[in-house]
């Protein structure tokens, strides 16, 4: 099998997008539930639609080009689920074959062919998270294009107006999922490699990477949300907030840790290979501090932010390729079997809930499971008509929009959890202006001590029949 990806013929590829999409669309037409993180971005999505601005207008950490990305799908139609889907899919194929092309366009490797590919996207397909569109899987692409910018750049060394647009692009990254900033670092020890003046070439990419924040918080000055953005995106972005929507972890680190054995096999492979030029002997560094960085990041997240295995996916696609190679004293057999048992075990995973008992013989559970599911009592308020949820339960946000600016508990506390001090409530009255929210939800218990304290914003909310917790705007 591997052989017939050793071409740079186009049969290959149509072959890895046949595979790919058997390995994905099963499960997809039988209906898969939405994530945390599609429910965020929805949202979002619905607020900035509307002619909302992010930070604000909508009290949310979610950094401002994915949010901006919610937005523009939600023109399409209300709540384009299907769109994220098909988004994720393009997305993921594009970087696996945008990585593949500049691994064979550099001669990174002695044979050019679609295996860096092929890896990327079969082992992409273990968890059915990388089916749903994220922050972090958005901004992965840019990761992507950056490095044929910053490697072109090392290789002739003297157009270093292309380390900007590299700088640029992580810096666009870093607007999508704020660790991924420290891709900077990669950047940086490409010019150290490869570049012919690295301080000259140091600013450049620095710069770059500063420009979109620069424009992103000007627009920002402009409509008066710029310290609501400091404070809510760039002072949390390295903080628990943005693993609110992953996975636990009981199922979020044995995915992970599966793909890191079968990176750690592939890395060896790579050190105990002798490169035959100098170049990739130094791409083969550069790769290695990308793996660092990629862990960096995954540490920045525990492991559990949204969509968190892409980022072993491009190391992993580069040093499987000399995994999949055969060597001297080895039997050509070997690598061929070594990639049908990733390949089994990736559709068994993939499948195990499809055939009982098996999630609980591997001890690992479906990621279906930490879904928010439907709650079958707030079908009874009016659908579409906004909420107000004074509490970590976000499922009743799968029937109904949010009521803004508070579409995140955990922000929302910083008003809501400090209802003693004069401040708070003056900010809990300005936000939510002068038109009542239809529903209000109390989980926190909070209903009766707002009646007190704010009687024309909360006085007239009376409870809703068979609906516990729930009032309505009377």
């Amino acid at each position: 099998m591997l052989r017939f990806f050793k071409s740079s013929l186009p049969a290959p590829l149509f072959v890895l997008l046949l595979l790919v999409l058997a390995l994905r669309l099963p499960l997809l037409w039988a209906g898969l539930p939405t994530t945390a993180a599609e429910l965020r971005l929805l949202l979002l999505g619905e607020g900035v639609g509307a002619g909302a601005w992010p930070y604000r207008d909508l009290y949310d950490s979610t950094a401002p080009l994915a949010a901006s990305l919610g937005g523009v799908l939600q023109l399409a139609w209300s709540r384009p689920l299907a769109l994220y889907r098909a988004l994720a899919l393009g997305l993921l194929l594009f970087q696996a074959l945008r990585l593949n092309t500049v691994l064979n366009r550099l001669d990174v490797h002695p044979e050019r062919s679609y295996l860096a590919a092929l890896t990327y996207l079969v082992v992409g397909s273990s968890s059915s998270e990388l089916d749903a569109l994220s922050p972090l899987l958005l901004g992965q692409t840019f990761i992507i294009l950056a490095l044929s910018a910053l490697v072109t750049t090392s290789r002739e060394g003297y157009d270093n107006r292309r380390l900007f647009r590299a700088g640029f692009l992580i810096g666009l990254a870093g607007l999508c999922y704020l660790p991924l900033v420290l891709f900077v670092a990669l950047g940086l020890f490409a010019v150290v490699l490869f570049a012919a003046n690295s301080f000259r070439s140091g600013l450049l990419l620095l710069c770059g990477a500063l420009s979109p924040a620069a424009l992103v918080s000007t627009a920002f000055l402009y409509v008066g949300a710029l310290p609501n953005f400091w404070q809510l995106c760039l002072a949390r972005g390295f903080g628990p907030g943005a693993t609110l929507d992953g996975l636990p972890p009981a199922v979020a680190w044995p995915l992970l840790g599966g793909v890191a054995v079968l990176l750690l096999l592939a890395a060896l492979q790579a050190l105990g290979t002798a490169m035959g030029l100098v170049f990739q002997a130094k791409f083969r560094q550069l790769m290695l501090v990308w793996l660092l960085v990629a862990l960096a990041v995954l540490a920045v997240g525990q492991g559990r932010a949204p969509g968190s295995l892409v980022l072993l996916l491009a190391p992993l696609a580069y040093f499987s390729l000399f995994l999949w190679q055969r060597r001297p004293g080895r039997p050509g057999l070997v690598p061929e079997l070594l990639w049908l048992a990733v390949l089994a075990s990736v559709v068994v995973v993939r499948y195990r809930g499809l055939v009982p008992g098996l999630p609980a013989l591997l001890r690992l559970p479906l990621e279906t499971a930490a879904a928010p599911q439907p709650a079958p009592a707030y079908a009874r308020l009016a659908p579409g008509r906004p909420v107000l949820v004074l509490g970590p339960d976000r499922r009743i946000y799968l029937q109904h929009s949010a009521a803004r600016p508070y579409v995140d508990w955990p922000l929302a506390q910083a008003d809501f959890g400090h209802l003693n001090e004069y401040a708070a409530l003056v900010r809990i009255n300005r936000s939510l202006g002068p038109r009542p929210v239809p529903y209000l939800l109390d989980q926190a218990n909070l209903l009766p001590r707002l009646r007190y304290l704010l009687p024309a914003a909360f006085g007239r909310y009376q409870p809703v029949p068979g609906v516990p917790g729930a009032y309505a705007w009377q």
